[in-house]
C-alpha cells in the first residue's frame, strides 16, 4: 500500500463523437428534463471545462506515462485523445452459454491485433456501434458482446440464470470461443464492476484493465442513487421516479420497482421500466443530454435496462458481502490499470473510485474535473482514448 501512484485532476474540453452504452429512440423528451434557464441552455461543455479547474498532480500513483518513460518513451505529445472514425464489425456471431441464454458478440479492428473486450454498463444496457471508436482499429482486435438479456442477446430481458457469476463465466466462454489466450479488459459503470470481478476471478487472463465511472455495487451506492442522495441534485428528474411509487412503499424504491417490473401485467412492467430508466438517463451527464433523454422512451431498451438493473441491485450484485471487490484487490494489484472518474458523477459518485484508489494505489487514477458519468462527455472520452493509447504504447515497447 506504500507504492507511489499518480492521481490527476484533469481539465478537458476536447470534443468527441458519441460513444454510449445506451440505445436511442425518436420519442419526445419529457418537458421536466429541459433546462429552463436561457443561460444554462447556451452554456457549452467547453465553457464548463474552463471553470473550477484544480491543478492537482500529486505523486501518489504509478502513471502509465511514467511507465513509458522508464521504457524510454518520453514524448507522449502525439498520443491520440479523440475517438476514431466509425467502423463495421469484421464478423459477428451468437454464442450459446446456457440452456436458456445465447449471447450476441462481434469483432472489429485488426483480426490479428491485441485483443480487448468491452464490458457494457447497466447491467442490461447492451453495446452500441460507437463503442468501437474508443480503440485504435489498426492495433486492437475489438471484442464487444451483449450480456445476458441485453441488446441482441436472447431471450430479451430474461432474469433466469442471470447473475454476476454467470456473466463472469460467459466472458471466459467467449474468450475460449474466440481462441484468445490473454486480453485487455475495458469497462465503465456496471462494466467497471464486471471488469473488476472478472479480472479478480481470472487474473491470469488479463494483461491490462481500463475502468470508467467506478461502481462497487455497495448498499450505500444503491441507496444514494435509488433511495436518497442523487435526488437532492436532480429533484426535477427524481419527482416522476418517486411519484410512480405509492407513498406507503417509498421506504424501499428498489423493492417497490421490483414488484412492478416483475408484474404479470406487461403494461405495469413497461410503465415502471420507463420511470426507472428515465431517472438514470436524466442524470448521466453533467448537463442533461438530449440523446440520453430519448433513450428512456425506447420501450425495448427500457424494459431490459430496468428489469436487469433492478434484478442485480435487489440481489446486491449476488455478492456475499458489501466489500467483495475491495477485499479482492490483491489478486489484481500487479495488472496495469487506469481508472477514469468524472468529479461530478451522480450515478456512480467519486467516493467509490476514491475507495478503490485507496485500496489500489498502483493503478493510474484520472479525475476529470468537469464531467459527470457518461463516456461521451469530452473529458472522460479523451481520457479513455488516451488510456488505451498508453496501454498500446506500453505493450508495443515491452514486446
Amino acid at each position: 500500500m506504500a507504492a507511489h501512484c499518480s492521481f490527476h485532476v484533469l481539465p478537458h474540453s476536447v470534443a468527441s463523437p458519441t460513444c454510449t452504452r445506451l440505445c436511442s429512440s425518436q420519442s419526445s423528451i419529457p418537458s421536466w428534463t429541459q433546462p429552463t434557464s436561457k443561460s444554462l441552455r447556451s452554456f457549452s461543455t467547453a465553457q464548463f471545462a474552463k471553470m473550477g479547474t484544480l491543478p492537482i498532480n500529486q505523486n501518489i500513483g504509478n502513471d502509465l506515462a511514467a511507465r513509458l518513460a522508464k521504457l524510454g518513451v518520453k514524448d507522449i505529445s502525439s498520443v491520440k485523445t479523440d475517438f476514431y472514425p466509425p467502423i463495421e464489425p469484421n464478423c459477428t456471431g451468437f454464442l450459446p452459454v446456457s440452456d436458456i441464454h445465447t449471447l450476441y458478440w462481434e469483432e472489429s479492428g485488426n483480426p490479428k491485433g491485441q485483443p480487448i473486450v468491452f464490458l457494457h454498463g447497466g447491467p442490461g444496457a447492451g453495446t452500441s456501434a460507437e463503442c468501437r471508436q474508443i480503440f485504435d482499429p489498426d492495433y486492437y482486435r475489438i471484442i464487444l458482446f451483449d450480456q445476458r438479456g441485453a441488446g441482441k442477446s436472447t431471450p430479451h430481458a430474461c432474469l433466469d440464470e442471470n447473475t454476476t457469476w454467470d456473466l463472469v463465466n460467459d466472458i471466459e466462454k467467449l474468450r475460449e470461443h474466440l481462441k484468445i489466450e490473454k486480453w485487455q479488459v475495458f469497462g465503465g459503470s456496471w462494466g467497471s464492476t464486471l471488469a473488476l470481478v472478472y479480472t479478480q476471478s481470472h487474473p491470469e487472463r488479463v494483461i491490462g484493465i481500463i475502468l470508467r465511472g467506478i461502481f462497487l455495487l455497495r448498499k450505500s451506492e444503491i441507496n444514494w442513487f435509488y433511495q436518497e442522495g442523487a435526488s437532492a441534485i436532480f429533484p426535477d428528474a427524481w419527482e416522476p421516479y418517486r411519484e410512480h411509487i405509492p407513498v406507503e412503499e417509498r421506504h424501499n424504491f428498489v423493492a417497490a420497482y421490483s414488484k412492478r417490473l416483475n408484474s404479470t401485467d406487461e403494461s405495469v412492467q413497461l410503465a415502471a421500466a420507463k420511470a426507472w430508466t428515465n431517472w438514470e438517463m436524466a442524470t448521466s451527464h453533467l448537463v442533461p443530454d438530449e440523446k440520453s433523454l430519448k433513450r428512456g422512451e425506447n420501450e425495448e431498451f427500457a424494459l431490459a435496462f430496468a428489469k436487469i438493473e433492478n434484478h442485480y441491485f435487489q440481489n446486491r450484485g449476488f455478492f456475499t458481502c458489501d466489500s467483495h471487490i475491495l477485499d479482492n484487490v490483491d489478486k489484481i494489484r500487479h495488472i496495469p490499470a487506469v481508472i477514469v472518474q468524472g468529479r461530478y458523477d451522480v450515478c456512480c459518485p467519486m467516493r467509490s473510485a476514491w475507495d478503490l484508489h485507496r485500496e489500489w494505489p498502483e493503478a493510474d487514477f484520472r479525475i476529470v474535473a468537469t464531467a459527470g458519468h457518461s463516456a461521451t462527455e469530452p473529458g472522460i472520452a479523451s481520457e479513455l482514448v488516451t488510456a488505451c493509447e498508453l496501454h498500446k504504447a506500453l505493450l508495443q515497447k515491452e514486446a
